[in-house]
């Protein structure tokens, strides 16, 4: 892109250089805060900051820990900015800033801006929204957990030129960044369709076989009808046999996780660990490789798999051996394909929401097909060398998504602070 004739040193350590005939203020004069309150629910359309987005909250959405009354909400109008100000020092990945397209209601915790005359807020969101990405707004966090106040944002230094200037550069961004989030929402769907693309073949391959050409039968059950006619219909009881083994606090802590199945846990990554570890191990299960184990919890989601580790799990989880002649490989496959999930839904109980439990009694009584031990062995193969491939394709378009909001975060920081010229 284009850079400005002459450049000026800003004063302003973190923002460097700005073009020659550009100034700067602060925030005092640029914003004001908004208070509105809700006191008499004056409004009823909760909002949510979401990714860097104000979005209309769906109502199935407003559960758990929601408040008694709607009345302590601040009430959000169209072009007013929203900030999430609290514990910068713990959560250093999500977006803080937002623009509001709707009017609303949101958390009173939110910091709410206002533009005072004579400046865009779509611009001035853009600036704030490269201040977030680049983390700058965390050098003005007070406090232990590192909260903004709007004190801060009145100190904060700010782009000051011309209105014209400001909505050319706000109308320029939303041109390129619309185009930027359409290829990223394309290039999700991608993702989905060969999520859904392996998934039938996953489903196909460990109920119908691999030969179309094969005699079938009715299994019998609903969900899977014909199988090939010389496939075993089975059950689950007749398949695994449950076990405990404890006391032995110095294996690995391993996870049961609905997308990978079971994983190392890394227990120093505080950020993604939101489940307690108790300083005492010795309840914990063990869970030998080669063993199937289960999230009891949330089986109806798909958490449970074959482990490839020796570790320890939580003692909420089961475990279980192999008793019948099951290649683990084929049976890791078959049992976390969709059909299956379904299975272990239709077995637990709960009122809970998100956390119903697995009945091991109802749980032995879900069917399992069994085909003959050369059959498994050849759809386990079929089914590595089929998914790997899917697995690349998915990881280069994830790749891509990645450099696209890369692009778009370099985008919006060069054209705001004046590195590159519209």
């Amino acid at each position: 892109m284009k850079r400005y004739e002459s450049y000026k040193d800003s004063g302003v350590e973190w923002l460097g250089e700005v073009p020659a005939s550009w100034n700067l203020t602060i925030g005092m004069n640029v914003f004001k805060e908004n208070k509105r309150d809700n006191k008499g629910m004056k409004e009823k359309t909760v909002l949510s900051l979401s990714y860097g987005q104000i979005i209309i909250k769906p109502e199935e959405k407003l559960v758990g820990l929601v408040p008694e009354s709607f009345e302590t909400y601040q009430i959000v109008e169209p072009n007013d900015i929203i900030i999430r100000c609290t514990d910068l020092q713990n959560d250093k990945t999500s977006l803080r800033t937002g623009l509001a397209k709707d009017k609303g209601i949101i958390t009173s915790a939110y910091l709410n801006l206002n533009v005072i005359n004579g400046y865009s807020a779509k611009f001035m969101h853009y600036y704030l929204y490269a201040l977030d990405i680049t983390k700058i707004l965390y050098k003005f966090g007070s406090g232990l957990r590192q909260n903004l106040s709007f004190l801060d944002f009145k100190r904060l230094p700010i782009i000051d030129i011309s209105f014209s200037e400001q909505q050319k550069i706000a109308h320029y961004l939303d041109a390129k960044t619309t185009k930027i989030e359409q290829a990223i929402s394309l290039t999700k769907k991608q993702i989905e369709l060969l999520k859904e693309h392996k998934q039938i073949l996953i489903q196909s391959a460990v109920t119908k076989g691999l030969d179309s050409d094969v005699a079938m039968k009715d299994s019998g059950v609903e969900w899977i009808e014909e199988v090939p006619s010389h496939w075993e219909v089975s059950s689950l009881g007749k398949i695994l046999l449950p076990v405990s083994k404890k006391n032995r606090p110095d294996l690995p802590l391993l996870s049961i996780t609905r997308e990978l199945g079971v994983i190392k846990r890394n227990v120093e990554d505080l950020e993604s660990n939101h489940n307690f570890i108790p300083d005492d191990l010795s309840n914990y299960k063990v869970l030998k490789k080669g063993q199937f184990g289960m999230n009891k919890m949330k089986a109806w989601q798909g958490s449970y798999g074959v482990s490839n580790f020796t570790g320890i799990v939580s003692p909420a989880y089961y475990i279980f051996d192999f008793i019948k002649s099951v290649n683990p490989v084929f049976f890791h496959w078959a049992i976390r394909s969709k059909i299956y999930v379904s299975f272990f839904g239709m077995a637990s109980d709960g009122v809970r929401i998100g956390q119903w439990d697995l009945s091991k009694s109802r749980m032995k009584f879900i069917p399992f097909v069994i085909p003959s031990d050369e059959e498994q062995q050849k759809i386990s193969q079929y089914l590595d060398d089929k998914t790997t491939k899917i697995d690349q394709a998915i990881s280069l378009k994830q790749q891509h998504i990645e450099k696209l909001k890369e692009y778009k975060s370099v985008l919006i920081n060069d054209v705001v602070t004046g590195k590159a010229k519209v």
